[in-house]
């Protein structure tokens, strides 16, 4: 089935999903998608709401897809999203308010600090399944993935996976905060998650990949693949406290950097340039 067909399709299903109450009244805004964009929209959210009482903000996840999927049937006003809405969707307007940064996450008992993006392929393919074979201790592996409406799982499969075809017989874990406790609670296991849910959590290892670190620096230069822009996309351009909210989000640099993401400004390479 063509890329637009199967997003119209996605449409039907998950505008049964959600009330239809986008637009239905100028003092209520309603934000869906990306668990991994969650935290800043959430955090930006109440602090509008705190300077404007009068206007009642809504954040919920349930992963980048779902929400393009719901902005397109107008189901909600914004929606979150880890990726580019897809060919068929030209109704959607895209406002970049951040960059994201990833990392994979290893239960410390792996004993790995450090994988190439070769033995990424090979762990989450299936043709690697202890860790021993990845330079770590004789742990059998347990891999963590995203669903199919994540972007978190969509970046990682576009910058990390190469021609490696993901292995469909893993688990699945849908929220960010979920998949880092999941990791962290299961020995040999390992997943990938945004730096908003990774950095300074305990019981995690954010390994490197090909030497490069999950940090905001390597992002910033290019040196570290995996990451991508936050979206907050709306169903033709906004107009009102919808845009008001946008463009607070985008100037909301300090909540920004306390949820761990990244100013556009700060980028030395355009996502293009992977």
């Amino acid at each position: 089935m063509a890329r637009s067909a199967r997003f119209a399709a996605y449409l039907v299903g998950a505008a049964l999903l959600v009330p239809s109450f986008a637009l239905a009244d100028a003092s209520q805004i309603s934000a869906a998608g990306s668990t991994a964009l969650q935290p800043l929209v959430q955090g930006a959210a109440e602090a509008y709401q705190a300077q404007h009482p009068d206007i009642k903000i809504s954040v919920t996840g349930g992963g980048s897809r779902t929400g393009l999927a719901l902005v397109g049937s107008k189901s909600v006003d914004i929606g979150d999203s880890d990726i580019v809405a897809p060919a068929g969707s030209d109704s959607l307007v895209d406002h970049k308010v951040a960059v994201v940064g990833f990392s994979v996450i290893v239960n410390p008992a792996s004993g790995v600090t450090g994988l190439t993006k070769a033995q990424i392929q090979d762990i989450f393919s299936g043709k690697i399944t202890n860790w021993k074979d990845a330079g770590g201790k004789d742990q059998a592996i347990t891999v963590i993935n995203r669903p199919s409406s994540s972007g978190t799982r969509a970046v990682f499969v576009k910058t990390l996976m190469g021609s490696a075809v993901l292995d469909q017989s893993t688990s699945t874990e849908d929220a960010t905060g979920t998949v880092v406790q999941k990791v962290k609670q299961t020995a040999g296991a390992v997943s990938y998650a945004s730096f908003s849910g990774t950095h300074n959590k305990t019981g995690v290892t954010e390994v490197t990949i090909d030497g490069a670190m999950p940090n905001d620096a390597d992002v910033e230069t290019g040196k570290y693949p995996f990451w991508s822009y936050e979206h907050m996309m709306t169903n033709g351009a906004p107009t009102g406290e919808i845009a008001k909210f946008i463009d607070f989000v985008k100037a909301s640099n300090d909540l920004l950097v306390k949820n761990g993401f990244i100013k556009i400004s700060d980028m030395k390479v355009a996502e293009s340039s992977r």
